[in-house]
């Protein structure tokens, strides 16, 4: 066999398996097999008679780090649940290895839907086992548990309702802007010379600064940012949420927000009924840290395992609200605080938690004012249709 013919092809070439040498008895005619290679290489989809719509979105979704969450959380929390001692070796590393994999994926600045998985997965893993093994044993009335059931539910909406969009970026976007301030600057003009018979060109709106980003090419409305791993600019970018396999920007910040808040509620609330169930001599934060015979039944030694799992995911989720909550008061983003903090122009207080900028901020009540009333401008020929990848 030849070099010549273990070279890649090029991706205008067709490769066929005939080319190879290795079994020349069994060559085959293979167009078709050349024409999805083809396509392969060239990361086109299949032709739509080829497969259904639905076989076609999954496996162009499909990712290898979906395997691990889906085959190894169940299979691993209940190992955990053999032993307090394995318990502890587990949710100890848990934390570290979804650290060391974020920062992989960060530094390669791809997109990936493990993140986004683990939390979908967790929490229907989680629900399942309320209804499956809290609901028998008693104790949990049918108001709570709808109670439960109605806040997955707005988890859900809310995560779908982020999913439509950051509000991404585009050359219409920038003609709209510069129609609107001809418009009033026309406006001004006219109500000028109506009022004083003259054309005062001191009433000329001050135009707002717009900059070229220099790997979209596109004018970008002040704010804005260029997202590496979406491959975009986002109005007002926030960051990149992993969890949400998504960008946080100027139309999805509101909904995002809410999706934390609606799941903090209901995971906390989840928590204390699980946790009254199966200790109900004990306190709240006593029985999370000691509960006699919990790991007599492998039922409700699980149990307890997934309260502390549900309880180290709360905690990380918690910090991110916060830090949300504060960016917001101060009228910064995300994005804004690490610009600041590289170029030393920003102020650290409360341990780091704040950082202070001081470019945007009105006071609290006007900046949440502003938060909770900033409309999505993009005019975007995307599909404002909801995706969960």
């Amino acid at each position: 066999m030849t070099w010549e013919k273990l070279k890649p092809p090029e991706p205008d070439d067709p490769i066929c398996c005939c080319e190879c040498d290795f079994y020349p008895y069994r060559c085959c005619d293979c167009e078709d097999l050349d024409e999805v290679f083809r396509r392969w290489l060239k990361e086109k989809p299949a032709p739509p008679g080829l497969q259904t719509p639905m076989f076609g979105a999954m496996i162009e979704n499909l990712e290898l780090s979906m395997v691990p969450v889906l085959l190894l959380l169940p299979l691993l929390l209940r190992v955990a649940s053999l032993h307090y001692l394995l318990g502890i070796v587990f949710l100890t590393a848990l934390p570290g290895l979804v650290l060391w994999y974020y920062y992989a994926t960060h530094k390669r600045k791809r997109r990936t839907l493990f993140f986004l998985t683990l939390a979908l997965y967790s929490l229907a893993y989680m629900y399942y086992l309320f209804i499956t093994e809290i609901l028998p044993r008693g104790g949990v009335s049918s108001l709570q548990a709808c109670a439960v059931t109605t806040g997955m539910i707005l988890t859900l909406a809310s995560l779908i309702h982020t999913k439509r969009g950051p509000g991404f970026v585009s050359a219409a976007l920038h003609e709209a802007h510069s129609h609107r301030m001809k418009t009033a600057e026309g406006s001004a003009h006219l109500s000028a010379a109506s009022s004083s018979g003259l054309l005062m060109t001191g009433t000329e709106p001050v135009p707002q600064k717009w900059s070229m980003c220099p790997v979209c090419k596109v004018m970008r409305p002040p704010r804005a940012g260029h997202c590496k791993t979406c491959g975009s600019c986002v109005q007002r970018l926030d960051h990149h949420c992993v969890w949400i396999n998504s960008c946080v920007g100027r139309a999805n910040h509101r909904s995002f927000l809410q999706t934390l808040c609606v799941f903090m509620l209901t995971s906390v609330y989840g928590i204390s009924l699980v946790l009254r169930s199966l200790c109900p001599q004990q306190h709240l934060m006593t029985a999370l840290f000691y509960c006699p015979g919990i790991y007599s039944q492998s039922s409700t030694a699980l149990c307890f395992t997934c309260c502390w799992y549900s309880s180290i995911i709360s905690a990380g989720l918690l910090y991110l609200l916060l830090s949300q909550v504060l960016n917001i008061s101060f009228n910064v983003t995300e994005r804004e605080v690490q610009l600041a903090l590289r170029n030393k122009r920003g102020q650290r207080h409360l341990w780091g938690l704040i950082v202070v900028t001081g470019e945007h901020s009105r006071g609290f009540c006007q900046n949440w004012v502003e938060f909770l009333t900033m409309a999505d401008a993009s005019v975007s020929l995307r599909s404002n249709l909801p995706s969960l990848v």
